[in-house]
């Protein structure tokens, strides 16, 4: 005997007829009358007497019938779980993120991600580049998303997607009317610069080519919105990544492409030991959807 037939039992028991077994369970009336008669003989019980167009269940049946309601309560938890597991709705998501991407990005991909999945806790780090590679390798990150170009071996790289360098300047900035910026355009503008950008492989010579020597840099900060800020206060122009700035993060300044022989990448990181979770997928997946619509080169 089955979990079917003891379904069909629990539904006769449940209706007083095989029709009403067979409607609960939408299937014909033979079907669910050949599966009572077939759990009947396999247990080798008489579990229904007919009276008065209805089934009336033998003593035997109503005991079976507790322990069935039971088993069928246990089931049903199962089900519960499984469904839970294929699709949760709760847990914790901890990630560790660049700050660059603390300004628009994450935060509508966070919040895309507990639109489906309320009763998420996501826990979230700015971090600067070691730490954020620290915080993925001792566990305390289920996801990392960086700008960073360091390897570990113990570090796998889930995704990439390209990341663009833009020019931030005050909105009445002598450039503001250039639609893209070059190097050769920097001299004889102070720029705000941040020294972190060497841990994204973005070296002065790479940044600003043979025009390196000519443009002067009397400001230094520590991430590419800090440098936003200042440029904003009207210290000078400032070459941030896009993350910094995507989804107007900074309405107030001007935004204009940076073209340079530079190239970063958007990474999304995990070790390479631990699975993902559904949550951790469904975030890559809110992520790539959020910068996708965020950012176009």
């Amino acid at each position: 005997m089955n979990l079917r037939h003891l379904e069909v039992f629990r539904h006769v028991m449940q209706t007083g007829t095989v029709k009403g077994a067979a409607a609960v369970l939408r299937i014909s009336d033979a079907a669910a009358s050949k599966l009572l008669s077939t759990a009947e003989r396999r247990m080798g019980l008489s579990l229904f007497q007919r009276a008065h167009g209805r089934l009336m269940p033998t003593p035997e049946a109503r005991r079976l019938y507790e322990d069935v309601e039971q088993l069928w309560h246990r089931v049903e938890r199962i089900e519960a779980l499984t469904q839970s597991l294929a699709k949760p709705t709760s847990g914790t998501l901890n990630l560790a993120i660049s700050p660059s991407f603390g300004v628009t990005v994450v935060p509508q991909a966070a919040t895309r991600l507990l639109e489906s999945m309320p009763n998420l806790t996501i826990n979230v780090d700015l971090l600067i580049p070691h730490l954020l590679m620290q915080s993925l390798l001792e566990g305390q990150a289920d996801i990392a998303v960086s700008l960073n170009q360091q390897q570990h071996p113990s570090v796998e790289v889930i995704d990439r997607m390209r990341c663009g360098l833009v020019c931030v300047m005050p909105l009445n900035h002598p450039l503001v009317d250039k639609k893209i910026i070059r190097p050769a355009d920097l001299v004889s503008h102070p720029v705000v610069s941040f020294p972190q950008a060497l841990d994204y492989g973005l070296t002065e010579g790479v940044l600003f080519g043979k025009f390196s020597n000519l443009i002067v840099r009397r400001l230094n900060v520590r991430s590419g919105q800090t440098a936003c800020w200042f440029s904003l206060a009207g210290a000078g122009l400032a070459i941030v990544d896009a993350a910094s700035v995507v989804g107007q993060a900074f309405a107030n300044l001007a935004v204009r492409p940076y073209r340079c022989n530079a190239r970063i990448e958007v990474l999304l990181l995990k070790h390479k030991d631990r699975p993902l979770s559904l949550a951790s997928k469904q975030f890559c997946n809110a992520l790539r959807s959020t910068w996708k619509e965020l950012w176009t080169e």
